[in-house]
């Protein structure tokens, strides 16, 4: 990889799905090229679709200059739309066989110094870039939170082959373009965010489950409970407060050997059809009739009003 960094101005979005679509929207708000690829039948009129409907939205967070939806180009050709991107964003099935020969096709048509980043929610880039003859040095992770267009966090991490100048232009990139990107240490399965909420959602199946709560209450429960909390700081600040004037300390020492007796009594469920069915209609009733569009929509313009009120606050 060259030792030399120039400033990004051209990506490459590969997969135009959800995540895809968010990617383009927000480097597009951010003022950069964004050049999209997919082979799927129809995928460029729903992107740009979808970048649309999401542009109300990033022009409310804030437009860089000279930032527009007209900045999006599409191709059906992989190699076209990576051969002169500074950055490639990977979006494509989470399916470790169908990256591994996608990213040998990217590795093979990028530029040497491009990083390539896969936004995969818990493949590990040591296996996707297996198959990455010319450079497995620029690839690693680089998985967003949904919305990506709204949420900031990104998790960086890199495999075994990755070289520490990609970590430090992935991390500078998403820096640059607004986000909170993590570099995760290690590499394990789900990285960080999404092993924190799988635990969560064990326990709040296992619930369920059991019959110790609706889904409607669970929600409610996290919604209006320690959810507003998270929403702020993070857990270990939360603990931290908890305690008082001594402080996570005083916490540990009162509460850690209760939580040891919780932690042996948590749930373990297995998906079976009948917990499937339950948590679908759980849902359906919690929502009383509010659509997935809808539901989006409110759920978007409070996280705009909330970050707002975060990066006035400077919280850690």
């Amino acid at each position: 990889m060259s030792s030399t960094s120039e400033p990004v101005r051209r990506v490459a979005i590969v997969g135009t799905g959800v995540i895809g679509a968010g990617w383009a929207a927000h480097f597009l708000a951010r003022g950069l090229d964004v050049v999209a690829t997919d082979p799927s039948p129809g995928a460029e009129s729903r992107l740009r679709a979808d970048v649309a409907a999401h542009w109300p939205t990033v022009t409310r967070v804030g437009l860089a200059e000279d930032a527009s939806p007209d900045r999006l180009a599409f191709t059906a050709d992989l190699e076209t739309a990576v051969g002169q991107a500074d950055f490639v964003q990977e979006n494509g099935p989470e399916r470790e066989d169908v990256k591994q020969a996608l990213f040998a096709a990217l590795d093979a048509a990028a530029r040497p110094e491009t990083v390539i980043a896969s936004s995969s929610s818990g493949l590990a880039a040591t296996a996707i870039a297996r198959d990455c003859a010319a450079h497995p040095e620029r690839v690693l992770i680089g998985h967003p939170f949904n919305p990506p267009h709204l949420i900031p966090l990104v998790e960086v991490v890199p495999g075994e082959r990755t070289g520490e100048e990609a970590v430090a232009r992935a991390l500078d990139f998403y820096t640059a373009v607004g986000k909170k990107p993590i570099r995760v240490r290690r590499e394990v399965p789900g990285h960080i965010a999404n092993r924190l909420q799988a635990a969560l959602w064990r326990e709040a199946y296992s619930l369920v489950d059991r019959g110790v709560a609706t889904v409607r209450d669970i929600d409610t429960a996290i919604a209006h409970g320690p959810g507003l909390r998270w929403a702020l700081l993070g857990p270990f600040a939360n603990q931290h407060l908890s305690g008082g004037r001594g402080g996570i300390a005083h916490i540990l020492e009162h509460l850690g050997p209760p939580t040891e007796a919780w932690w042996r009594d948590l749930g373990d469920p297995s998906l079976t059809p009948e917990l499937t069915a339950k948590l679908v209609a759980g849902v359906d009733d919690a929502l009383d009739g509010i659509g997935v569009d809808e539901l989006a929509d409110r759920r978007d313009a409070l996280l705009h009003a909330l970050l707002a009120l975060k990066a006035a606050a400077d919280l850690p």
